[in-house]
């Protein structure tokens, strides 16, 4: 039998789906044959809404056999809706959006479970409807993960538990090395993924991307200590983004027309700026010499001037001749 306040199973997402068939179970039951033909679901599709029913701790039975065999809730068993505000749910929703660039992985899938469970027991009704439409993050440049599924959840594992772990690491400008590793922390940057890890043999904590691992496997029978006193924000403290360098005391003058997009944003915590006589603006800040950084000032052009350190005005200026000049 169809269900009649929905006929068209195309028209409902996941969410509504498990609603409506718990709801269904509550009021007699239904049959495997019948949640499949009623909402369009496969036999695999069908055993992971049982488990995503079960998992949010309601007491499904099943009754007879065969043919015969149904669905049903325990009769004395009272859904609690879970009270989260619709703010709450908006703010779930916009942050997994900010994940899109992970699409692929087992990561993504997990996250959009989890906040469709939220979603379908949460005490707002209509209201989280179509959430994913009405807030959504704009795609910039980003990493494709979506081969690293593998990768990301021995990493995830890795950090989780605590276990130390063997990786070869393709470093960009050098050959592909062996570290023995202790994860720290995986952070997120520019629509690509982070891990902070101690370098065991040299005893320092470094920034690796994910996707230059080539290998990556945890030691499962070992686990390593925490630092109580590691911060992740102290490894990149004084990095232009992501990526340490060397210390330097920069400063860049910038022109009128593009003072008001400096002045709107915080570029780095050390960072003070001043206006000059011309409506411009000086911004000073002790950074660490990297391709961030570089890369950031020369996507200015002619609306920067490097006025210190003089090798790094040097450089700049070596740099847009040779765009301007096609030399390699």
């Amino acid at each position: 039998m169809a269900d009649p306040d929905f006929p068209d199973p195309s028209s409902l997402n996941k969410s509504q789906k498990l609603v409506r068939i718990i709801q269904r179970m509550q009021e007699g039951g239904l049959s495997s044959v019948e949640i499949m033909e009623d909402y369009n679901l496969d036999d695999r599709t069908l055993r992971r809404y049982l488990k995503d029913i079960k998992g949010l701790g309601m007491p499904v039975q099943a009754e007879g056999w065969g043919k015969e065999r149904r669905w049903v809730l325990d009769a004395s068993y009272r859904r609690q809706k879970v009270p989260f505000t619709l703010l709450e749910l908006v703010s779930l929703h916009f942050g997994r959006t900010l994940f899109d660039f992970m699409g692929g992985t087992q990561f993504a899938q997990d996250a959009d479970d989890a906040i469709e469970r939220v979603s379908t027991f949460a005490e707002q009704g209509d209201l989280v409807q179509d959430l994913d439409r009405k807030f959504v993050a704009v795609r910039e440049a980003s990493k494709d993960h979506s081969r690293d599924s593998e990768l990301i959840d021995e990493i995830l594992t890795a950090l989780l538990r605590q276990n130390p772990a063997r990786a070869l690491y393709a470093r960009v400008d050098g050959p592909t090395r062996a570290y023995t590793l202790h994860p720290l922390t995986l952070g997120v940057y520019r629509q690509g993924l982070y891990l902070f890890a101690l370098d065991v043999e040299e005893e320092r904590i470094k920034t690796f991307a994910v996707d230059r691992f080539r290998a990556f496997h945890r030691e499962r029978k070992e686990r390593f200590e925490y630092p109580p006193d590691y911060q992740p924000q102290q490894v990149v403290n004084d990095a232009f983004g992501i990526l340490g360098g060397p210390l330097s005391s920069v400063c860049l003058r910038f022109r009128r027309s593009s003072a008001p997009y400096i002045r709107e944003r915080r570029w780095h915590h050390s960072q003070t700026v001043e206006e000059t006589s011309d409506g411009g603006l000086r911004l000073r800040m002790t950074v660490g010499r990297s391709y961030e950084l570089i890369s950031w000032i020369l996507s200015f052009g002619p609306e920067v001037r490097v006025e210190s350190p003089p090798d790094l005005a040097q450089h700049i200026q070596s740099l847009h001749l040779q765009a301007a000049s096609g030399a390699s």
